[in-house]
């Protein structure tokens, strides 16, 4: 006979396999989430996380503008490098800049942030001077300043410098006052004469990254919803009434109602949505997974600003899907433990200057590739540290710098670091061990060293010759008239002379070198031989 099937015998079999295989899949996602809690629980992952994140950003960045840059970087006479080169000396030295921020310590921060912004405000003046500020022939606004064959963007520099500032002033100005207006105040008018010296420079896009930051410390200083609706309501009708002010700027509406439901009318692909349109085929073009790092279509003169605003898009045609997505991923986990820095900050200061830090960067590269693909108009934003650009990659390197050094002085971290050691990284780049802030600690030095005059405590007791009280004084001259009438002040003197007269008398000191220490004639016990 042959042996019944494994099936017919046990026909249960495969019913008692299912609640194993769920057992074992939970307990498998179980150890998933206890491993990254135990992670995300370490002193030091913020730091860790930050940093790891903005390394893989500046190494994705500079591989793709070498990929985008290869076809107009030879066309203009160089070699297919000439571009890459160029920003790899400018991510060099905004990594210095960036080593630099992670050195100084908070409170040199917050004593240099009004130097900081004296100079973003000069520079933002500067620019709007004729024959100095340049730009409007090759961008259309008038936002740089050029030393010999090096640009400086000023509203970059003013974006970094307020979000500095505004900390410290809101930071300093909450020990003294809980009125919003008290707190706010400076901070929003400094901020309110920058957006207006950015729009001076029709720099549309610019403005609305000042606007993020000066929104920023207005929400994290505690103002209420209504008043920051209201700061919000008010950049958006101005930078609206900078839109229609310019008709190509008008235009872009019309574009973004096109590339948003993919409806592009006859003629506005060859006019005004050409660049949104070439950006859409491009990310079409990649798929899932892309058509290979350096095999961009676009990037042959079809596509313009491909290295810059428009970078998305190739790395979307390039690396596909799955790796926008990583770009999308590691700004996404750049604001979380930002965010998650910040939190971890008793000291307001601390915690303004890291969100604010944290917004400004991700919200201008979420603002990038929305426009990319086509999710609001178009602005001239770069993506942070994948477009190719100098004050941009500098400024935002600092930036994370001073987020890095934020989440180096957490609480848990300092004293993780005070008592297990610096990490590796640390001890490469050779940084100082961090010290504790502590939340208030210069609003109280500052008091401590400031001379305060007050008057006289009105329960003091003035006392005569500015030692004995008045109720002393009424006391011994009490007492004195008590022993006149009663004759015995006379026997206590005379007891008293008496008493000293029995004293035996105290003999002088001589000194081995003549009469006196100070007298005219000195004499050595030599002396007495003659």
């Amino acid at each position: 006979m042959t042996a019944p099937a494994p099936d017919r015998k046990h026909p249960q079999a495969k019913k008692k396999q299912a609640p194993n295989e769920r057992r074992s899949a939970a307990s498998s996602l179980n150890a998933v989430a206890g491993f990254i809690s135990r992670v995300l629980s370490k002193p030091q992952t913020d730091y860790l996380v930050i940093l790891t994140v903005t390394v893989l950003l500046v190494g994705l960045g500079l591989t793709m503008v070498l990929s985008s840059s290869m076809v107009t970087s030879r066309s203009s006479g160089g070699t297919v490098f000439t571009e890459f080169s160029r920003q790899s000396l400018i991510v060099l030295v905004g990594l210095v800049s960036m080593w630099f921020t992670m050195r100084i310590r908070p409170q040199t921060i917050r004593r240099l942030s009004r130097l900081l912004v004296i100079v973003a405000f000069a520079l933002l003046v500067a620019v709007l001077i004729p024959g100095i500020g340049v730009g409007a022939e090759e961008v259309g606004s008038n936002s740089w300043i050029r030393i010999g064959s090096v640009g400086i963007q000023p509203s970059e520099v003013a974006k970094l410098a307020l979000a500095v500032w505004g900390s410290a002033s809101i930071a300093k100005r909450l020990h003294q006052s809980k009125d919003m207006r008290v707190v706010l105040g400076p901070t929003l008018g400094l901020g309110a004469m920058m957006l207006l010296a950015v729009l001076l420079q029709k720099d549309l896009g610019m403005m609305m990254s000042v606007g993020i930051v000066l929104l920023a410390l207005a929400f994290f200083a505690g103002v209420n919803a209504r008043l920051f609706y209201a700061m919000l309501a008010a950049v958006g009708v101005i930078g609206l009434a900078a839109t229609i002010e310019q008709a190509y700027r008008s235009a872009r509406f019309t574009t973004w109602i096109e590339t948003l439901l993919l409806n592009f009318k006859d003629g506005s692909t060859q006019g005004a949505a050409y660049q949104s349109h070439q950006g859409i085929l491009s990310l079409s073009d990649g798929g899932l997974t892309g058509l290979g790092l350096g095999q961009s279509r676009a990037k042959w003169f079809y596509l313009p600003e491909a290295t810059n605003d428009f970078i998305f898009a190739v790395v979307g045609e390039e690396l596909g899907f799955l790796g926008a997505m990583a770009v999308v991923v590691l700004f996404a986990l750049l604001g979380w433990f930002g965010i998650r820095t910040a939190l971890a900050h008793t000291d307001p200061f601390m915690r303004t200057l890291a969100a604010t830090l944290t917004l400004g960067v991700v919200v201008q590269a979420f603002f990038n590739m929305g426009y990319v693909v086509g999710l609001w108009p178009m602005t001239g934003v770069q993506l942070p540290l994948i477009s190719a650009g100098g004050s941009s990659a500098v400024i935002t390197l600092m930036s994370l710098g001073l987020l890095a050094n934020c989440a180096r002085h957490e609480p848990a971290a300092v004293s993780s670091m005070q008592h297990e050691g610096r990490p590796l990284v640390d001890r490469l780049l050779f940084l100082p061990e961090p010290q504790i802030v502590i939340a208030g600690t210069e609003r109280r030095v500052e008091r401590r060293n400031t001379t305060h005059r007050y008057g006289d405590p009105v329960t003091r007791q003035r006392g005569t010759a500015g030692r004995t009280s008045q109720d002393v004084r009424k006391d011994r001259d009490r007492l004195a008239e008590s022993k006149r009438r009663n004759g015995t002040e006379t026997m206590e003197r005379g007891y008293d002379g008496r008493r000293r007269s029995a004293l035996p008398q105290a003999r002088k000191p001589r000194s081995n070198y003549g009469r006196s220490l100070h007298s005219d004639h000195f004499h050595r016990p030599d002396s007495r031989r003659h």
